[in-house]
Formats: structure tokens, sequence, C-alpha cells
């Protein structure tokens, strides 16, 4: 474990290290960050007790031929269960935590590039406990127009993860190897006030393909504010016999853009 936390630190420096050293060299240059941060939280008590926060950040820094991508997300969930004595306790039952960084150089005609990306997700409650992902690869842009875009990206990479194999009993398998990812994300602004986006991933190894989806769309409540409703999917194809394969999240967020 600890071996892993160590390649999932060194891979986030690894994928931001190029991009960082080309803005030393640039620093006269004016940086442009964008940020936007996301919460949805629900809370009942009474005959159902339950609490669930729903959290994200991502923040992206343009520069003239670099591009900086980082993203945090977190979700959690109590719910009030009832044992098999009829004793009612509250438990966790969703804990999980993401983190991923990439940076991109851009060509000159800013719609292809070179990046290196890295992803680190902790899930407690998940068929892998911790999954990271390393990849280098080219990106580029097949749609550009007012009202929709359509990005694509592709290389080679190598992950690390703990595989739940027996829960009950906390036996942890670890798994490593290379892999192949390819990923894309379609924004579509509908309306002057809403868009949708979709983005998907694909991390294929050998012990595990690793299928990513997240569909949402947003509403503008002012210049800016957003309402943002959408439904994640997460899909291992290698889980043990007691885990399932596949998890979803539908949630509702509110939006503000820094």
């Amino acid at each position: 474990m600890k071996t892993l936390y160590t390649s999932a630190a060194a891979a986030v420096l690894l994928a931001s290290a190029t991009g960082v050293m080309a803005q030393e060299e640039d620093a006269a240059e004016v940086q442009t960050w964008e940020v936007a941060a996301e919460l949805g939280a629900i809370s009942t008590s009474g005959n159902t007790e339950t609490t669930s926060v729903n959290g994200r950040i991502d923040a992206t820094q343009n520069l003239q031929n670099w591009k900086n991508e980082f993203v945090a997300s977190v979700l959690y969930k109590e719910d009030q269960i009832e044992k098999d004595s009829g004793v009612e306790v509250t438990e966790t039952t969703a804990e999980k935590y993401f983190g991923s960084a990439k940076s991109s150089y851009l060509f000159d005609d800013e719609f292809s590039s070179l990046f290196g990306f890295a992803s680190h997700t902790h899930d407690e409650f998940g068929s892998y406990r911790d999954y990271t992902v390393v990849s280098l690869g080219y990106g580029a842009r097949f749609i550009n127009n007012d009202t929709l875009t359509l990005d694509g990206e592709i290389g080679p990479g190598y992950f690390w993860g703990d595989k739940v194999e027996d829960e009950a009993n906390d036996i942890i398998v670890s798994e490593e190897g290379f892999m192949v990812r390819v990923a894309g994300e379609l924004n579509w602004r509908i309306t002057e006030n809403a868009t949708f986006n979709q983005q998907l991933a694909a991390e294929a190894a050998d012990a595990n393909t690793r299928y990513l989806s997240d569909t949402s769309l947003s509403t503008k409540i002012s210049d800016r504010m957003q309402m943002k409703v959408g439904y994640t999917v997460n899909h291992d194809t290698d889980v043990a016999d007691d885990k399932e394969g596949t998890d979803t999240t539908t949630y509702i967020n509110l939006v503000y853009n820094f």
C-alpha cells in the first residue's frame, strides 16, 4: 500500500512537472485560471435518517502553449440501519475520494496536444479500494463551433489497483500493469442558459478494464451560479463475486464559477 501511494503521488507530480517548467520560462505571460466548485447535500430525519454530501472542484490554467487541469471530488453518505438485534445505528454507506491532474502541451492550432495524465481513486465501498492511473498521449478536437465541441484523447499508461477480494475478512489483492486509456468529452450549449456535457473514459488492461461516464445538464442561475443535474457510472470488468461491477450516482449540485 505504501508503494501504491508513493507511486500515485509521483505520478501526479510527473503529470504537471513539464507544464510547470515551461511556465517558468514564460513567466511574463498572463496566467488565466478558471475554477468551478460544486456542492450537493441531503439530510433527512424522522422515520428515515440520511446524510449525503457530493462535492467537486475543477481548476484549469490556460497559458500560451500549455493547459493544466485539476479535479478533486468527494462522495460521502450516512444511513440509519437497523441491525438484526433491532437496534438502529448510523453507518457510513458511501465514502469515495477522487483526484486527477492533467498537463497538455498545445500545438499551434490549439486543438491538438500532447498530454500527461494521472488520477487516484479511493473508495471504501467499491470493488477496488484504491485505483491509480498514469497515462501519456495525444488529444485532438474533432468538432468546434459556437454550440458544440467534441474532444478525444488516447495514449498508453500504467495502473495500480487494490482489489477487494473478500470484504468480510478484509482481503485485498494488489494488481498492476500496462494499459491503454481512451477518453472523450462532448459539450453542447443547448441555449444561452443550458449546457449538456458528456464525459467518457475507458482504461483497458489485462487485469481489469475500467469504464467511466459522467452525464450532466447545467442551467444558469446567474452569471456565476448554475444548477447541475448529473449521472455517473463506474464499471470494472474484474470484481470479486460478492461485489457489483457497476456503481452509479445521481446528483443535483449547485455550481459556483470563480
